[in-house]
């Protein structure tokens, strides 16, 4: 279980390391803790505060949520695919990455 765990870890870090890099930022920002939170919330195009609500038990997944369809969004991607960013975002960055979706400012 802990190899699975690994290897999804991975593949999630890979594919936001790519999605920062589409969006104007800079990878390794990804790899480094709160602060890949800081920079997901901007690609997002979110309020700074935002940041904050994650550290709120129970409303930071509300937020984590709305974060995924944000950044969806800002990758002209439907609500289902910001849906399923939430639920799978080491499948889906990594389809942001490597695909041809433009971020949109």
């Amino acid at each position: 279980m802990g190899l699975i765990s690994l290897l999804l870890f991975i593949l999630w870090v890979i594919g936001m390391w790519k999605v920062f890099e589409k969006a104007g930022e800079p990878g390794w920002a990804s790899l480094i803790p709160f602060y890949n939170l800081w920079v997901l919330v901007r690609i997002a195009r979110k309020p700074w505060w935002w940041f904050f609500t994650f550290f709120i038990p129970l409303a930071n997944l509300v937020f984590l949520f709305l974060l995924s369809l944000g950044v969806a969004q800002k990758f002209g991607q439907p609500f289902i695919f910001g849906i399923a960013l939430f639920f799978f975002p080491f499948i889906f960055y990594l389809i942001i990455g490597f695909s041809d979706m433009r971020y949109q400012r």
